[in-house]
């Protein structure tokens, strides 16, 4: 009834204004307050009310929509197999004159190559239904932010910095590393980076025992609280039959990386221990060796590895390829010269991956294990000499690679000494922690 009564009112004014030009100001005030009384509409309701409603539909389709315009309906497509603009376009209600605009805007080709998982979100005026922003998330670190201005898009690339958090983690070996990395949580890129550093001094085939133990400190790459990818190892130990090794990762002033000792060593040796990644060693290096083949003695003056045919073959060190060729009895091979003291070679290769007078890089695949020449089945045969006589691959010492100069030594003992007690301060916390836990339940 009160709102008849108000209707009543308003009539009867408008009525008396009638009867004054005076008024004027009066009777246009007043017929848009009585149009706005009789609108039948029943879902009319204010532009904030309407906003509201389209934040909350947005927040429920979109839980990071409150990082964008609040006036926008957002929704977001996951690219999936067989996915093009255009009909991710379709899905989210768009026109394809809006795709042709996209399309066209300075970040248009990005758009060109989508994969599966790659991220749109749509910023949909919640009015008209046109399309006033979009962000392709190519990564999350990556984004490509594009913009309505009347009848075009501008666009811009964003690349984002992650948060860098250093983290902590320890083992024990009971069966192997890479068993002990993923009880640790570790990673298999970390757990083959922990293996790589100390590949050098440690066999992680033959070497390792039940009880040896590691630790490390390494970075993880964070966005908006969630973790992207683990980072590098900084630092790290491992103990192998009771002596501990260490190491820390530094750059140095000319932006190269390496891993060195507390003491500014090298990690890194001027050879590899072994040049194959997966195999078993099914004959060491002995004089006095039977052959398998001619059933006499025969000096076997290096090591084979036995491996599935077509496995990679690394050279051990840098060096020259001497020869790369065929002979009845090795197959295919390839020896490199390594400076003037040391000369590696591989026989019995399936395919050669270098040429003669070619200067190789270590750890570069020069070939693959094959069963050519005088061999019973796919495997590598290695020789290692010094000065022209053959050494036992195994346990030959290896030469070091250079050691950090001189110019260096100060920032390194800085950030080496840093890190090592970043490591011990995680590594007693650790071990406090297990002797509080075994004191309460004993």
């Amino acid at each position: 009834m009160g709102g008849w009564r108000q209707y009543f009112g308003l009539l009867h004014s408008l009525v008396i204004a009638l009867m004054s030009k005076r008024y004027l100001a009066l009777i246009t005030v007043a017929a848009f307050m009585l149009a706005a009384m009789l609108d039948p509409r029943p879902d009319r309701m204010s532009n904030q009310q309407s906003l509201s409603i389209d934040n909350q539909f947005a927040n429920s389709v979109d839980p990071i929509a409150d990082q964008y315009h609040a006036e926008l309906l957002w929704k977001t497509q996951t690219v999936a197999s067989g996915d093009n603009l255009s009909t991710i376009f379709q899905r989210a209600g768009l026109s394809a004159l809006e795709v042709y605009f996209v399309s066209k805007s300075e970040q248009g080709k990005s758009l060109t190559s989508l994969f599966p998982g790659e991220i749109l979100r749509f910023g949909i005026d919640s009015n008209s239904g046109d399309l006033v922003e979009m962000h392709y998330e190519k990564t999350p670190l990556e984004i490509h932010v594009f913009k309505a201005q009347e009848k075009r898009f501008d666009s811009k690339k964003i690349i984002r910095e992650p948060e860098i958090i250093t983290s902590y983690r320890e083992g024990a070996i009971e069966q192997s590393l890479y068993l002990a990395g993923k009880k640790a949580k570790l990673p298999d890129k970390t757990i083959m980076e922990l293996a790589n550093i100390f590949g050098w001094d440690i066999d992680f085939v033959f070497d390792i025992r039940e009880g040896d133990s590691f630790a490390l400190l390494f970075e993880e790459n964070f966005i908006d609280g969630q973790r992207l990818a683990t980072g590098n190892i900084l630092a790290a130990s491992f103990t192998n039959r009771g002596k501990t090794y260490k190491a820390v990762r530094y750059q140095n002033s000319q932006g190269q990386t390496s891993y060195y000792t507390p003491e500014g060593l090298s990690m890194r040796k001027a050879f590899l221990r072994t040049p194959l990644d997966i195999f078993r060693i099914s004959s060491g290096f002995n004089l006095r060796r039977k052959h398998p083949i001619h059933k006499k003695i025969k000096a076997h003056r290096g090591v084979d590895y036995a491996a599935p045919r077509g496995t990679p073959v690394y050279t051990t060190g840098d060096g020259k390829v001497i020869e790369a060729g065929y002979t009845k009895p090795n197959g295919n091979y390839v020896i490199i010269q390594h400076g003037q003291t040391y000369t590696t070679k591989y026989l019995h290769l399936n395919s050669k991956k270098v040429r003669t007078g070619q200067t190789v890089r270590q750890r570069q695949v020069i070939g693959t294990v094959g069963a050519t020449g005088y061999a019973t089945g796919p495997h590598l045969h290695y020789e290692f000499l010094v000065n022209g006589v053959h050494r036992n691959p195994r346990t030959v010492a290896l030469p070091k690679a250079s050691p950090i100069p001189n110019a260096e030594k100060h920032a390194f003992s800085k950030r080496a000494s840093f890190l090592l007690a970043q490591l011990a301060d995680y590594q007693q916390a650790s071990q406090l922690a297990l002797n509080t836990k075994y004191q309460s339940e004993h």
